[in-house]
Formats: C-alpha cells, structure tokens, sequence
C-alpha cells in the first residue's frame, strides 16, 4: 500500500485553495462594480441581490413538521430541481439503455456495425435541440418530448465512447484468451467487457451531462415546471436575479452530478488505474 505523503492535506488544502481563487475574485469585482451603479441592476443584478433572491426561490414556507412531501412542495426551487432531475434520469436510462447494448453490437460485429454506422454518422451532428419541433408534435407537450430529446443527448456520447471502448481491445488479450480455449461468450465477459468499461464510463459521464444541458432547453419549450421553465418565466418578467439564480443552480447541480460521477468512475476503475483505498 502506498504511503500517506505528510503534507498531503496541506497540498489538498492548498489545491482548493487555487480552485476558489479565481472565482471569489469574479464575485468581488462584480459586487464593486454592481455597487458602484456602472451596470444597470435590471441587466446584471449585484451578487448580493443573487443571493437574496437564490434564498427567497429555495426556502420551503412550510415546515418539515407537516410532511416530507408539503415541505419539498412549498420551496420553488427545489421542486423545479427534483423535475429537472427526474427528467435527466429517465431520458438518460433510454439513451444509455438504448445506446450501450447497440454500441457492444457494433463493437464486437463488423457486420452490425456497417449496417448501422452510415444512419449513425448521418444522424449523429444534428443536435437535439433541432428535433424539438418534432418531438412536440410527435408526443405533444408535458415530459415524453423531454425524455425524447434528453435521450437523444445522451444517446451518442454513450453509443460513440461503447463502439471506441470496443474496437480498441489489445488484439494480444484476444489471442491470448483464444489461446487457453475461451470461447466467445467467455471472451466477451472476462476480456472484451473489462476492457471496453472506461471507454464506457467516460461516455457514460459525457452522456449524463449532455442530458443535462438538453433538459434545460427541453424545459424551455415542452413544460410547464423546472429549471429552464423557470429560467424562461424569469426572463418574461426581466428578474435578471432569479435568472442568474437559477443558472447558479443549475451549475451547482451539474458540477455535484460530474463529481458524483468521478468518484464512481475512481471507485469501479481502481483496478485500472491503480488507486487504493484508504
């Protein structure tokens, strides 16, 4: 097992210290020139204002004591959160369950994958936000158009990085495999798969935060409830504030989902990128 270095917290500490160095710099000369009056407040709000507003959009107005569910329901910003998020999951499970069985199909059978790939690079520059007018008319409004569109967004990052994880199997594993006597199925299972799983990963993670950008636009257009939905409600009424607000939230909530997905990265992958644990 590697050894504890002695100054590793002090390094850790001092990394996030960079991290947050260039940011608090933006908040202050934007809070200084905001408070000087150079901007119009209607167009870039102070931080402080932010801040206010972020809290009038998030603090429940019942208490936890009457009920998980009258709790999340009477903050605005959490129920917009739990329905964007929910959005993310559902599409994001179409996609990627579409787009991981086809991309190992692809990536084991070079007759599949010539039967399949011409539709896929034709099909794969258009960006989902192009089938908006027809995912309303083919499902209407409400969330099917935006499962449709978020599916689409994860759909290809997931598919691209499987095909790539694939193909790019050591042909020495292989032959190795085939030399012991492992048949195909066995080939698949113990070298293919194992091989092909940080490709898949890195698409997976590519997959969920497309998904994520698209539920914003899906929200946009398609909804009556959300981030995007209440982003665009904002910008009908010029609260500049509550625009900013929700856009903070929807950094911080992309950035806890990127986070998420690298430690589960890190965690399933220690025994290809040599980590331990402590």
């Amino acid at each position: 097992m590697s050894a504890v270095l002695p100054h590793s917290g002090a390094s850790r500490a001092a990394r996030m210290m960079r991290g947050v160095l260039i940011p608090v710099a933006v908040v202050v000369i934007w809070q200084i020139v905001t408070g000087l009056g150079w901007i119009n407040p209607i167009i870039l709000p102070s931080p402080l204002a932010v801040v206010t507003k972020w809290w009038q959009y998030l603090k429940p107005t019942v208490a936890m004591a009457e009920g998980f569910g009258a709790w999340l329901e009477s903050s605005e910003l959490l129920m917009d959160a739990t329905h964007s998020l929910y959005r993310v999951i559902m599409g994001f499970i179409v996609g990627a369950g579409i787009a991981l069985p086809l991309g190992l199909l692809m990536g084991t059978s070079t007759r599949v994958y010539g039967l399949f790939n011409p539709l896929v690079q034709v099909v794969r520059p258009i960006p989902p936000i192009a089938y908006i007018p027809l995912a309303i008319l083919w499902f209407g409004l409400g969330n099917p158009p935006a499962f449709f569109l978020i599916a689409l967004g994860a759909f290809f990052p997931v598919l691209m990085n499987t095909i790539a994880g694939v193909r790019h199997v050591d042909g020495i594993y292989l032959r190795a495999a085939r030399n012991l006597g492992a048949g195909q199925l066995t080939i698949f299972r113990r070298v293919i798969l194992p091989a092909a799983t940080p490709y898949i990963l890195s698409g997976v993670r590519i997959g969920i935060g497309t998904a994520f950008i698209v539920v914003i636009v899906a929200e946009m257009i398609a909804v009556n409830n959300g981030l995007g939905y209440r982003i665009l409600e904002a910008r009908e009424y010029m609260w500049s504030d509550k625009i900013i607000a929700g856009m903070l939230t929807i950094g911080l909530l992309g950035l806890v989902i990127d986070l998420g997905m690298d430690r589960l990265n890190n965690h399933l992958l220690k025994w290809h990128r040599g980590l331990e644990t402590k």
